[in-house]
């Protein structure tokens, strides 16, 4: 039994999980910010002793931060678009330059590098399949190296979750070091 850990800051103090900060990261997790009282009614743990160690896996960068999940739906027609993107050439430079762009337009909500076929797969939501468009040649007008691209419009979602902490991480009966 194993659970991965980022070990690319080496000056971060090794972090002791257990079952209970298991549950608090999954609590975290299906919840965002909740006051000390639910999260230990969530956790059962008494609330002290429940917050410290919410504060141990925070300043150990267990959690990234917290945010709302907005029903764009509701309130907008978007058009989401999945594009796999594959680059001319394959040296540092080149995965940088396209990455330091990517990371600077809106519309691109998610982008993954990606071995196999192609190099990268994006999440792209413009107002219309017209806008998508003009980005796109916009993209290949800024000459990053794009050497060709698919794209796949959603019709529906029919899936989006957050993955089961628990089930990812097995059943934790003894302390695992991170």
């Amino acid at each position: 039994m194993g659970i991965f850990a980022d070990r690319r800051n080496k000056n971060m103090k090794k972090v002791i999980l257990d079952a209970v900060d298991i549950r608090i990261l999954n609590a975290v997790q299906q919840h965002g910010q909740i006051s000390k009282t639910k999260l230990s009614e969530l956790v059962n743990l008494s609330p002290t002793p429940c917050w410290i160690r919410l504060e141990k896996l925070k300043k150990a960068g267990y959690i990234k931060g917290y945010r709302g999940e907005i029903a764009l739906h509701k309130m907008l027609d978007l058009t989401t678009v999945i594009v796999t993107i594959s680059l001319k050439t394959h040296h540092r430079a080149d995965f940088q330059r396209f990455e330091l762009c990517i990371q600077r337009v809106n519309e691109i909500v998610e982008c993954s590098a990606t071995g196999g076929g192609v190099d990268y797969v994006m999440k792209v939501m413009t107002a219309s399949l017209n806008d998508f468009q003009n980005l796109m040649e916009d993209l290949l007008n800024k000459e990053i190296g794009i050497e060709r691209y698919t794209i796949f419009v959603l019709t529906r979602e029919v899936k989006s979750t957050t993955p089961n902490l628990s089930k990812l991480l097995g059943d934790i009966k003894n302390s695992v070091a991170i």
